[in-house]
């Protein structure tokens, strides 16, 4: 009987040491990924910033593709246009990009990230380190993707 209570107490510790260990790795995944959030917002940022004028509005701001110039003549005017075009289309690409990376690190600060935001279950990890703004686990990903 005495065999057992030692090996019962030893399983004890072990299990408190296990689940201290992946609470201790979970803070490095959040604080790995939240570097890289942070990174990939700068970037984001920056590349928005070339391509358009960043302006104010209610509940945040909101960017304007800049309408570039190359001259007068009729082919640089159509490659204005055609430039103009694809700056709006990438900066709107941009825009939603940067607000999934801002939504992902407000999670992270209100201890919300990593919660799938229709079933409440976690997301996979391997899930979150490819995709770090993931919103949904892949159930409900694929669930709502073919209208389920």
């Amino acid at each position: 009987m005495e065999t057992y209570q030692n090996f019962d107490t030893s399983l004890g510790r072990v299990s408190k040491i296990f689940f201290f260990l992946i609470y201790i790795m979970s803070k490095i995944f959040l604080s790995i990924t939240k570097d890289k959030l942070k990174k990939q917002q700068e970037k984001i940022k920056k590349q928005l910033a070339e391509i358009s004028n960043r302006s104010k509005r209610k509940g945040g701001y909101s960017y304007e593709a800049k309408f570039p110039e190359y001259g007068r003549s009729e082919d640089e005017n159509a490659n204005e246009v055609a430039d103009f075009a694809d700056s709006i289309s990438l900066g709107k690409s941009l825009e939603n990009s940067l607000a999934e990376t801002e939504l992902a690190l407000k999670k992270i600060v209100s201890n919300q990230y990593g919660i799938c935001e229709i079933c409440k279950k976690k997301i996979n990890l391997q899930r979150l380190g490819i995709l770090p703004t993931a919103r949904y686990c892949l159930n409900c990903k694929n669930n709502k993707k073919n209208g389920a």
